[in-house]
């Protein structure tokens, strides 16, 4: 797929890798953490890689960066920030999206699935949104259930939760890639 996405992330990537391998073309991923395991991934693909700490550096060199590489569609990946009001505001509507282990709105930001464990939630889910000023708060483009089994642990339950948002993910992205 040759429109461009970039990605930001914080961790190890598997999105990441499922993306790439799903054909689509990632121009540059960036990180707010420069030892995140994904940044290899991206430098094993020969993927344009970038890191800032600084929050607020990331999100001026991202907006640079999404005009210099002509991106189409920026999507979070693991990445563990929120994003500000002055940073989502300066991209069109619909341009970011972001991948949550939860049915939203339930179980909103970090922990989701400890949360539905901790609720005895009998159901829980994959959710795909676009990004607004909120935590997790944006429409939702697309979502997929699964029942929590009564043996589930937090890693047996992200596991399986993992495995959905790694095809559901890729996917959506191709789907709105082709309808823009």
């Amino acid at each position: 797929m040759c429109i461009n996405v970039a990605v930001l992330l914080s961790g190890n990537g598997s999105n990441l890798k499922a993306i790439i391998d799903k054909g689509i073309k990632v121009s540059f991923v960036a990180s707010n953490n420069p030892k995140a395991l994904g940044l290899k991934i991206a430098k094993n693909a020969n993927i344009p890689l970038y890191s800032w700490k600084n929050v607020s550096q990331l999100e001026k060199e991202v907006l640079k960066l999404i005009i210099d590489y002509n991106v189409k569609l920026l999507v979070l990946a693991g990445y563990m920030r929120l994003l500000s009001k002055n940073f989502v505001n300066s991209l069109p509507s619909k341009f970011i999206v972001n991948v949550h282990p939860s049915l939203l709105p339930k179980y909103k930001g970090m922990n989701a699935i400890k949360q539905a464990l901790d609720d005895n939630a009998q159901y829980t889910g994959v959710t795909i949104h676009y990004v607004d000023e909120g935590m997790d708060s944006g429409s939702i483009i697309k979502q997929s259930i699964i029942k929590i089994n009564d043996n589930d642990t937090e890693d047996t339950l992200k596991d399986r939760l993992q495995e959905i948002e790694h095809r559901l993910y890729s996917d959506t992205i191709k789907s709105i890639l082709i309808k823009n």
